[in-house]
């Protein structure tokens, strides 16, 4: 999930307070006036520790709303200070400073102190049950120690320009370190709500922290409930039943919506790419660490005709692993004509006839219907493409973790994800020197060094058809009119809910 971060790049002293920040909690008269918030989502969680588990589920849920981290990443993709009121960045890169929150404390009382947030970055480092992808975001750490109680040096073995934007998602949350042995089902974090209650494969339930440090959320309770079919979601809003839909799974039934008394319709973009992954490793076809094999996939689809069939035309063309909000973005979109032509010839240049490939893929809205749209696609070259759908926790464990598949189709919305490709034991097993090198290269450079060989990187990913981007997932949300506060963009892997308010809370 490393990434390209301004803050990075500052030799002096980044101070922005949080706006809104009280020292006391909500004033109890509001509390009674407060109202529930429910919210319809997909992809539901398998634990409540998102450093131990994959997928978007957790943060989604957890993120900035019960789990807080030092800097944040807001609507617009910029870091802001969260627990950390200010940091100091040295003029080699090397050193970071971050003064805390004074009166942050977590929701069970304990205070946010920097011994706390030492003990969370070392848990990152060295236990075991830490995915492998937030080992690697925290590598580059040398030491974190607690300078005082309100202040944390960390020390890193080169310049990194990626460090910083990771401490904003899951590899910097900061839990009390007293909960770490049952963050998996009761998770204590800092922020506007903490953890109420999980009913796995139906809701997760969040209650107001009443000793908040910051603003107080508007809502007494806000409730996640997690729902396998659009249609049924969206029955759900129309009813009453939900107050927001979290990103809407079924765009071609936006109109339903259309009434501006009852709702509003926010279309604002994210970091989502719906990605058609290759597995280029073990438990993958061999064909498929072909150059000319995925050239050839690449070419036989025809991404514009799948939208529009697929999604409704909500989406924008990409080409590589980079959304148009990243600063190295550049349209790849045509690297890769729709050319089954090109295909077959590919094909046979690469000496593979009759090519048959399982395509495994998660019962998400997106899925199935991608799949069976490509399997079609494929077979008018000469690619049989075998459809097998997976709920999402067989798809983590089956596909993400063990690598049994040949492809895949996912929605990746970590924000500036594409290094995940510079990983050769992430789940595509994609191995590309020349790639890993100009990751390396641009994580060490300053920042327009940094954009170039980012860009370079891009570029290299589309060539070499790493895997095929889709399209970039649109981020269409769907409120109660009485409802406000909602970003537009889905900037990170949170729906975050601190800015969220209500005319009748």
């Amino acid at each position: 999930m490393a990434s390209l971060g301004k803050g990075a790049l500052a030799t002096a002293t980044l101070v922005a307070l949080v706006s809104g920040c009280s020292s006391t909690g909500p004033d109890p008269q509001q509390q009674e006036q407060a109202r529930s918030l429910v919210i319809g989502a997909t992809a539901q969680p398998e634990s409540m520790d998102p450093t131990t588990q994959s997928g978007a589920a957790i943060p989604q849920a957890l993120l900035y709303n019960v789990y807080e981290t030092l800097v944040k990443i807001d609507g617009t993709g910029e870091l802001k200070p969260l627990l950390a009121q200010k940091w100091t960045v040295s003029p080699d890169r090397l050193t970071y400073t971050f003064d805390l929150q004074p009166k942050a404390h977590f929701s069970d009382g304990d205070k946010v102190d920097a011994k706390a947030v030492v003990a969370n970055i070392q848990r990152i480092r060295t236990d075991k049950r830490v995915v492998g992808t937030l080992k690697q975001e925290m590598s580059g750490v040398v030491s974190a120690t607690a300078t005082d109680a309100d202040t944390v040096t960390v020390k890193l073995k080169t310049p990194s320009q990626s460090w910083l934007y990771a401490m904003a998602s899951r590899a910097g949350i900061i839990a009390d370190p007293d909960s770490f042995a049952t963050l998996s089902s009761k998770p204590v974090g800092s922020g506007p709500f903490a953890f109420g209650a999980w009913k796995r494969g139906e809701s997760v339930r969040l209650d107001r922290n009443k000793s908040y440090w910051g603003t107080p959320t508007h809502f007494e309770t806000a409730t996640f409930r997690y729902f396998a079919d659009a249609n049924s979601m969206n029955s759900a809003m129309l009813s009453g039943d939900l107050d927001i839909i979290s990103d809407l799974t079924a765009p071609e039934a936006v109109d339903q919506f259309s009434d501006t008394s009852r709702y509003t319709v926010t279309e604002g973009t994210s970091n989502g790419e719906v990605v058609l992954g290759m597995n280029q490793g073990k438990g993958g076809n061999p064909a498929l660490k072909k150059r000319e094999v995925r050239q050839a996939i690449r070419h036989a689809i025809d991404r514009k005709a799948l939208l529009e069939t697929v999604w409704a035309g909500k989406g924008t063309m990409i080409g590589s692993m980079v959304p148009p909000t990243d600063p190295w973005y550049e349209d790849l979109s045509k690297d890769y004509a729709h050319d089954p032509t090109k295909a077959r010839a590919l094909l046979k240049q690469a000496g593979e006839s009759n090519l048959t490939l399982r395509l495994r893929v998660p019962t998400l809205p997106y899925g199935p219907g991608s799949a069976q749209f490509i399997s079609s696609q494929l077979k008018a070259v000469g690619i049989t493409a075998k459809v097998e759908e997976l709920d999402w926790a067989r798809w983590l464990k089956e596909v993400h973790d063990d690598g049994n598949y040949d492809m895949t189709i996912v929605n990746h919305v970590e924000p500036r994800d594409i290094d995940k490709f510079a990983d050769p034991t992430y789940y595509w097993h994609y191995d590309n020197p020349d790639f890993q090198k100009l990751i390396a290269q641009a994580d060490k450079a300053d920042n327009e060094q940094s954009v170039a060989l980012m860009k370079q990187a891009a570029k290299t990913l589309s060539d070499d058809a790493a895997a095929d981007f889709l399209w970039l997932f649109p981020h269409i949300v769907v409120t109660k009119a009485d409802i406000s506060g909602v970003p537009a963009n889905a900037t990170s892997e949170s729906f975050d809910l601190t800015t969220v308010a209500s005319r009748d809370a």
